[in-house]
């Protein structure tokens, strides 16, 4: 059966605004189901009203959920449940740039949980649904900016030296190698992982990093891709039966590439799974 989006349920994390709500907006159009989640019940529900607006597809709904705490990325999961007994791709794509180190009320830093650990926990709880929907896909919104990050596993979260953008390209590391060994952990269930780099957007991503950059990165946005460029690779990923079958690779544009050397080492990839896993209290079998 070739794939096709429409009348799917679709759950797109980090919908409210950029490349989140222009991604949810693309899948919307193609008629699929799409389930919107975002921080703030006013702005997701001005989101979620427009991407049914522009798409034409009254099937759009909205869950108001706080990524920043395992809570919230339990409260999000058990939300989708309770409304929909069907996933069949998750678009895990929340995520912020933060200047100073700032940490969470669990005590985790804050860039770590929401642009990684969130994702991790969040595909974790939805996983029987994405199996028992195969074939199911999974989309990770990552970047290139993983090329300058590392994984230092005597200092996941920066607590020794912290740059924003250092911790952030660090993340987008992590997001990469959690896609590479789920993809390898899933293979025979008919869900396929694969991560994306939308490109350099003009969004709202450096909101919480600098007051200036992020005045001036919009002043200078006219040179930059817009949301709805960026998430044409996101959309197709989800969307395109082009891609059915294809599992643990990482696409710009459209197309795979190859990634950092760091990111394909298995070694690496295994033990940062056995780690979340240890942090979040769940089964790293699972």
């Amino acid at each position: 059966m070739v794939w096709d989006v429409k009348d799917k349920t679709v759950l797109v994390t980090g919908a409210s605004s950029g490349i989140g709500k222009a991604t949810a907006a693309g899948l919307a159009a193609c008629g699929a189901r799409v389930v919107m989640a975002s921080r703030t019940g006013k702005r997701g529900e001005k989101a979620r009203r427009d991407v049914a607006r522009r798409s034409g597809n009254d099937t759009v709904d909205l869950i108001v959920a706080d990524l920043s705490t395992t809570g919230g990325v339990k409260g999000l999961a058990g939300a989708f449940r309770a409304r929909h007994d069907r996933l069949h791709v998750l678009v895990n794509n929340a995520a912020l740039v933060t200047s100073s180190r700032r940490v969470t009320t669990e005590g985790f830093e804050l860039q770590f949980f929401v642009n990684y650990l969130a994702h991790f926990l969040l595909t974790h709880l939805l996983l029987d649904t994405l199996t028992a929907c195969a074939p199911a896909r999974i989309v990770n919104v990552t970047s290139t900016a993983h090329s300058s990050g590392t994984i230092d596993f005597d200092d996941l979260q920066c607590e020794r030296t912290y740059k924003g953008y250092k911790m952030y390209a660090n993340t987008k590391l992590m997001d990469m190698v959690f896609t590479y060994e789920l993809s390898r952990r899933l293979q025979g269930t008919g869900v396929t992982a694969n991560c994306v780099h939308p490109g350099i957007i003009h969004t709202n991503l450096l909101r919480n990093y600098s007051s200036v950059l992020h005045l001036a990165f919009h002043a200078f946005g006219a040179f930059f891709k817009q949301p709805d460029e960026g998430a044409e690779t996101p959309v197709y990923l989800a969307s395109s039966p082009d891609v059915d079958g294809v599992t643990g690779k990482y696409f710009k544009r459209c197309a795979p590439l190859g990634s950092s050397a760091e990111s394909t080492d298995e070694d690496v990839q295994r033990r940062l799974w056995e780690t979340s896993a240890a942090l979040l209290g769940l089964d790293a079998g699972a």
